[in-house]
């Protein structure tokens, strides 16, 4: 086990090499023109200025010369302190965020990551449970119900769903308002007397005592979470009922119930283990898509995460800041995938990572 992960951990680097390299190749599509007016603010009037700029930033250059650049960092002439520089850290400044990409992504991420944690726990553990039951059920009424459940919740569009439930919920009820705090809450949560320790209103508001907060936060979290919640807990009801059936039918199975052993006993002790190794993979995929941020359902509920600034940053034709989140995306994938082929090993005994 040691050993594998340590030769994944060497192999990370090259894969996020090849990743600047791809991404970096999307940049290169554009002309020296187009990307010099992510250097300013307003296109200069004067005749030769692009020119100029486009010679200072070196945009005109060989294409390796400029990846080099890019990964690397210039000097500047008048300072000769290197600036920028993928491998120093450095993804950029970006327009939209009013702020470097790092910075940008330390304000954005704690909302997505709350949002992702909220329902992480429905998706997964709503998710396995019903496909569980359904498995065991099977071709019976409630194996049938839970079918249709799942198959309507993996093909409604999840901006139609979305906008449904805040249509119903919030536009005619007034129950479960979008964003993330009432406007009370915000003035607390910015006030001196408020630590913030994960920048999680939940989470700091549990924290710091204040269950007022925390069910106001909360209260703010319940449509996206039951937004993204169904339509994944959906998907993964259908894995889990796969793979359950696929197990229910083996010979161990039939083994295990010849010596005796109870129907409660045989899925909870050698079915379900056994069938866990598809859904760790397709929950773990969507927990990190979670992380990612969430464009669609962000944008709907008015929750400034990393989903809703990738879209403003498309919207405002903000490349460096869209670049930056890809490479994020990426690293958290990337690493993602390591976690999960590491839980195989500890899930399933048989397998041995050498």
């Amino acid at each position: 086990m040691l050993s594998f992960i340590i030769r994944r951990l060497l192999i990370l680097p090259l894969l996020l090499i090849a990743v600047t390299i791809l991404i970096f190749s999307m940049l290169s599509m554009l002309t020296p023109y187009e990307r010099v007016s992510l250097y300013v603010k307003d296109i200069p009037k004067r005749q030769g200025a692009m020119e100029g700029l486009i010679k200072k930033y070196g945009l005109d250059d060989p294409v390796p010369v400029q990846y080099w650049r890019w990964m690397a960092g210039t000097k500047n002439p008048d300072t000769g302190e290197i600036e920028g520089g993928v491998l120093r850290g450095n993804l950029g400044w970006s327009k939209t965020g009013k702020g470097t990409v790092w910075e940008v992504i330390g304000r954005r991420l704690p909302a997505t990551a709350e949002l992702a944690l909220w329902t992480a726990i429905p998706m997964i553990g709503i998710g396995i449970y019903l496909g569980v039951v359904s498995a065991v059920n099977h071709n019976k009424l409630l194996d049938q119900i839970l079918r249709v459940f799942s198959i309507v919740g993996w093909s409604i569009p999840v901006f139609v769903f979305g906008l449904i439930v805040l249509l119903f919920f919030y536009a005619k009820l007034g129950w479960f308002p979008p964003g993330r705090l009432s406007d009370w809450a915000s003035q607390v949560v910015q006030s001196s007397q408020f630590i913030r320790y994960t920048n999680m209103n939940s989470i700091d508001a549990l924290l710091n005592g204040r269950l007022d907060i925390f069910r106001d936060a909360v209260r703010h979290l319940v449509l996206p979470v039951i937004t993204l919640a169904y339509l994944d807990w959906a998907y993964l009801l259908r894995v889990t009922r796969s793979s359950m059936l696929d197990t229910l039918n083996q010979d161990y199975m039939t083994t295990a119930r010849a010596k005796g052993l109870s129907e409660n006993k045989v899925i909870r002790r050698h079915a379900l283990p056994n069938a866990l190794i598809p859904v760790v993979t397709v929950g773990a995929l969507m927990l990190i898509g979670l992380l990612n941020g969430v464009v669609i359902t962000e944008t709907i509920f008015n929750i400034p995460g990393m989903g809703s600034f990738l879209a403003e940053s498309a919207i405002s034709l903000d490349v460096i800041s869209v670049l930056g989140i890809t490479m994020f995306n990426c690293l958290i994938l990337l690493v993602g995938n390591l976690i999960v082929d590491i839980l195989y090993g500890v899930i399933d005994p048989r397998i041995r990572l050498r």
